[in-house]
């Protein structure tokens, strides 16, 4: 299940909303990416995360970061919380075009640090390994779009 979520939301819907702009709004590519990214990737994708962590943070705690101690999920709460309020942001962001940039920027940030750390820590579980690998996928799209901007 945790791998579909995050197919889905980091690449399926994405790629979707991405040709339907493109190909029947004459939507310009590098602008509808960073949307529609922004939008799934980052916004609804943390979301997803941050409800989960909210309501099962002993999973995050076991099953991401392999920490078997209840203390543990007091720390995974507040993960929580910040997934959701840049998960948040981010949707809204459909709504106001003008966050686009700015959710991108941390989403980058974030996916970017994420990434890393599962790196440093010697990913070896599937779902830690499958974070890993889209939280440095979806640092690297973002990071792409927001050069674009800077271009």
């Amino acid at each position: 299940m945790h791998l579909f979520v995050i197919l889905l939301f980091m690449l399926f819907l994405p790629i979707i909303s991405i040709i339907q702009d493109v190909l029947f709004r004459n939507s310009d590519l590098m602008p509808t990416i960073g949307k529609w990214y922004v939008y799934w990737g980052v916004g609804w994708r943390l979301i997803i995360a941050g409800g989960h962590q909210l309501l099962r943070p002993s999973f995050t705690a076991k099953d991401i970061f392999e920490i078997d101690d209840p203390k543990a999920s007091k720390l995974i709460l507040e993960i929580g919380f910040g997934n959701l309020a840049i998960g948040i942001a981010s949707v809204a962001s459909l709504h106001f075009p003008d966050w686009i940039p700015g959710m991108a920027l941390a989403g980058a940030i974030f996916f970017a640090l994420a990434g890393i750390q599962h790196v440093r820590n010697r990913a070896s579980t599937r779902p830690e390994i499958t974070a890993m690998v889209s939280d440095l996928g979806a640092a690297v799209i973002l990071i792409a779009y927001l050069f674009w901007l800077a271009t």
